[in-house]
């Protein structure tokens, strides 16, 4: 399948999408401050054998949704319209940061639509990141991109990483990011863990200051097929640094031989 950009209709929203590849679907799921844009770098290291899709939450990039508040119940249900929209009976999902709390939500609110999750760089709980992630929601558009370096490349990787890292960032008018920032506080499936049927690899960066390494250990304890793959030193944008062995731990994960 040749990639394909574009809006498509899904349940009440048209939703911005990147549809890439053939073979196992695997839907990406892209943090709080980015859209469907974001796994440009893992998408180069995933190979054949994968259909990647990568879409715009609401608020996110050519999304068109109300203005008006919404949840992550909402979140994971504009997810499964999606995929009702591309005609699949299911998918794997992987979600980053933010991304990783709407495919938690999606597998508890939807399992038969889920295949499996691949949770990177995220957390069972707000409240587990929030001193962290208020000092990065504080800050303006332009001073998070300068902090990019601080929160989301190791210090080998910033050279290289910074800029293209600070390009992730997207740009949300007032209501936008406070309608994002509202549905990220609520973000609480600590004591719901047990009830994720999918298996799961979870995969993060021990340095990881915006969600810190101890969401992760929780979560490989209490989701019952869980599989967690440590990336030493890494912090929080690990999807664009360390994408090669990401991609190839995925390969692993759904069982994609082919190169």
């Amino acid at each position: 399948m040749a990639t394909h950009r574009s809006t498509i209709r899904a349940g009440e929203l048209d939703v911005g999408y990147i549809d890439d590849g053939s073979g196992v679907p695997l839907v990406l799921v892209h943090s709080g401050e980015s859209d469907r844009t974001q796994f440009a770098t893992l998408r180069a290291h995933l190979g054949a054998g994968i259909r990647a899709i990568s879409y715009d939450q609401r608020d996110s990039g050519i999304t068109v949704n109300p203005p008006v508040p919404y949840t992550l119940e909402d979140l994971a249900d504009d997810l499964v319209a999606l995929l009702d929209a591309l005609e699949l009976r299911d998918a794997h999902l992987l979600g980053t940061s933010f991304g990783g709390a709407v495919a938690q939500h999606a597998a508890l609110r939807h399992p038969e639509r889920v295949a499996s999750l691949v949770l990177v760089a995220t957390t069972p709980s707000f409240a587990m990141c929030v001193e962290a992630v208020d000092e990065l929601l504080g800050m303006s558009h332009a001073d998070r991109q300068n902090a990019v370096g601080d929160f989301f490349v190791t210090p080998a990787g910033q050279a290289e990483l910074t800029a293209r890292a600070a390009q992730t960032l997207a740009v949300r008018d007032p209501g936008q990011s406070a309608r994002r920032h509202d549905v990220a506080r609520r973000h609480e499936v600590r004591d719901r863990l047990g009830e994720i049927a999918a298996p799961t690899l979870i995969v993060h960066g021990t340095e990881d200051r915006l969600a810190p390494y101890a969401g992760a250990v929780l979560m490989e304890e209490r989701i019952p097929h869980a599989e967690l793959r440590p990336i030493e030193g890494g912090r929080h944008a690990i999807t664009m640094e360390f994408a090669e062995p990401i991609a190839r731990w995925v390969r692993e994960f759904l069982g994609v031989t082919a190169a």
